[in-house]
């Protein structure tokens, strides 16, 4: 008895070690990594300097055409990310603020994200490899239930994310390979879907009043001094519950709805996400009301 404790002792010490080591050697890698997406991209960096910065998710990143912000002489990135919530939206504007960026105006695309307040995991994950050397990503994981495991257990968070940050994605981080994420300066143009069905359900949503990743980012701007737009964008004629927008616009009264500026089926890739024709178009207009 006492010699199987001792080996599961052993056992048990060995594991650890090898997770440590593990834990050790893929967050070395990404934190070697600028090329592979926006988090990473901003976490390398340093000091940016921009006079737009485009945050929110899909309908964000698929929305706004920064080359057409870069055509007036502002520098602009999107860093809108697909399936974001606002809180790595809001969690990335802070690790941009821990990297001295200097921001003179930030779009934020709001609506549908400001019904919840969760993490979205597969875009929050990618946060994951900094947490023990960033004190923003820290703090923002330290309020979520799983906190402990992903700070303290090694190499836990990259198990439990491994589609993410697992071994393929380390694989190709090691080898540098690029992806589209950061071309264009961040905007990702859709093309046209023919088959798809122009239509949306959004009555299920409700804003919430507070949402606290909205308001930080607000108190942010504010105390950056960075002029915050708070935009709702378009979605096809064909969505029911189209009174949602109404909702926000109530509970936020500095949002901006834009979500009838572009509204023909041809201007839209699905029914929530524009083509690049109607980003073009839906992007003049915004040029044109702010700059």
């Amino acid at each position: 008895m006492k010699k199987f404790l001792l080996f599961i002792l052993k056992s048990l010490v060995a594991i650890t070690i090898i997770l440590i080591v593990l834990d050790f050697g893929y967050t070395k890698i990404y934190k070697q990594s600028s090329s592979r997406g926006k988090v990473d991209q901003v976490y390398s960096s340093t000091a940016a300097k921009y006079d737009v910065v485009i945050l929110g998710s899909s309908r964000a990143n698929n929305h706004f055409v920064s080359k057409m912000f870069e055509d007036k002489g502002l520098k602009t990135f999107n860093y809108g990310m697909s399936g974001a919530h606002l809180f790595e939206a809001d969690l990335l504007l802070k690790l941009m603020l821990e990297r001295n960026y200097q921001i003179k105006n930030i779009i934020i695309e709001v609506d549908l994200n400001l019904s919840n307040d969760k993490r979205a995991d597969g875009v929050a994950s990618k946060f994951l490899p900094y947490i023990h050397d960033s004190n923003v990503i820290r703090e923002q994981f330290e309020k979520e239930t799983d906190f402990d495991y992903l700070y303290y257990v090694p190499f836990y968070r990259y198990i439990k994310y491994d589609s993410q940050i697992g071994f393929r994605e380390g694989f190709k981080t090691l080898n540098k390979e690029t992806t589209s994420l950061l071309n264009n300066q961040g905007y990702y143009a859709l093309g046209n879907k023919k088959k798809m069905k122009m239509r949306n359900d959004i009555r299920s949503l409700m804003p919430l009043v507070p949402n606290k990743y909205y308001e930080d980012i607000k108190l942010l701007c504010k105390k950056n001094n960075i002029r915050l737009i708070s935009i709702m964008t378009p979605m096809c004629e064909n969505t029911k519950g189209m009174n949602y927008f109404e909702k926000v616009k109530k509970a936020y009264p500095e949002t901006y709805n834009y979500e009838n500026v572009v509204v023909e089926d041809k201007y839209f890739s699905s029914c929530g996400h524009m083509n690049d024709m109607g980003a073009k178009k839906f992007t003049a207009v915004v040029i044109n009301d702010f700059f």
